[in-house]
């Protein structure tokens, strides 16, 4: 179970680094252009979400790879997990896929249960 914790934690803080790097490195404009909720987001809130994911990705991995408060690991795949919900949430009122976020909310779920202790 542990391994799968882990392959499931890097895949997620992988997706989640990505994610939220490119939205804190591409300018809001850029990002219209393929992400259509950025439209009705600020320059701030894009940025302030992109640094959500990041911190997020890497509470998956640090504190549970250095023994120091591994209890962050599940927490931050707690905070990933709403964040996912929401993206499903916008992307639904969007009429645009839904599976992707979905899916990263599970994979956060499934690490948050197992890091909890609950498997």
């Amino acid at each position: 179970m542990n391994l799968a914790l882990w392959v499931a934690s890097g895949l997620l803080g992988l997706a989640m680094l990505a994610a939220g790097g490119t939205k804190l490195v591409t300018p809001r404009l850029e990002l219209m252009q393929k992400m259509h909720w950025a439209k009705e987001w600020s320059d701030g809130g894009v940025k302030l979400l992109g640094l959500a994911e990041v911190l997020g990705s890497v509470g998956l991995i640090v504190p549970q790879a250095t023994g120091i408060a591994p209890v962050l690991t599940p927490v931050a795949a707690v905070c990933l997990v709403v964040l996912m919900l929401g993206a499903v949430k916008i992307h639904a009122d969007l009429k645009e896929p839904v599976v992707a976020p979905a899916a990263l909310a599970l994979v956060g779920a499934f690490i948050a249960i197992g890091r909890f202790g609950v498997l």
